[in-house]
């Protein structure tokens, strides 16, 4: 009988501390699943960007070579207001607000890239003929053969110059190794 009422009187309180130990325990989860929350829409919002800025780079240059192509007799400035128009309105069809500030600077990186291209083709077409690079090959060669003889001649001059002052040193004949006998015991 008395173990029922140490039962009956202690089970309250086993109540009340399985109830907090479940509060406690929903608590964290419910917070860990709240930081997971933060850091995956954290990174869906990096992704977008990255993503909208990529086809932002994309539609800048083919607006820039819409431009390019379709106004070739047009000043630059009129050029830059239709690759702004295209551009705008092709990323507004997609869903992509951009300002045009920022739509102008993808349009003037994609000029830029299109100017460091072209300018890179005719500094390889201006490069010597090969019969003058043979030739300045060839100088560089016979004057490195000169010096090269110089320094020898020089270097073999030195050596004959120079006294013998010491004999060589005679070798020293190496220690002979002690024989052992064995030791018996009778």
């Amino acid at each position: 009988m008395q173990t029922q009422t140490i039962v009956e009187n202690v089970q309250p309180y086993v109540n009340t501390i399985v109830t907090a130990a479940a509060g406690v325990l929903t608590a964290f989860v419910l917070g860990g699943l709240n930081k997971l929350k933060t850091k995956v829409n954290v990174w869906l919002e990096a992704r977008t960007t990255a993503a909208q800025r990529e086809v932002i780079h994309k539609v800048a240059g083919e607006a820039f070579a819409l431009a390019q192509t379709a106004f070739k007799e047009a000043g630059g400035e009129r050029k830059l207001q239709e690759a702004l128009q295209y551009a705008s309105l092709t990323l507004s069809n997609q869903g992509i607000v951009v300002s045009q500030v920022e739509l102008k600077s993808a349009i003037e990186k994609a000029y830029l890239e299109y100017k460091a291209k072209t300018k890179a083709v005719p500094a390889t077409e201006a490069q010597p003929n090969e019969e003058a690079a043979q030739t300045a090959a060839k100088e560089a060669v016979s004057d490195l053969a000169v010096k090269i003889n110089d320094f020898l001649a020089q270097a073999t001059a030195e050596v004959v110059s120079v006294p013998h002052a010491q004999p060589a040193p005679e070798p020293v004949p190496a220690p002979a190794e002690p024989t052992q006998v064995p030791v018996t015991t009778e």
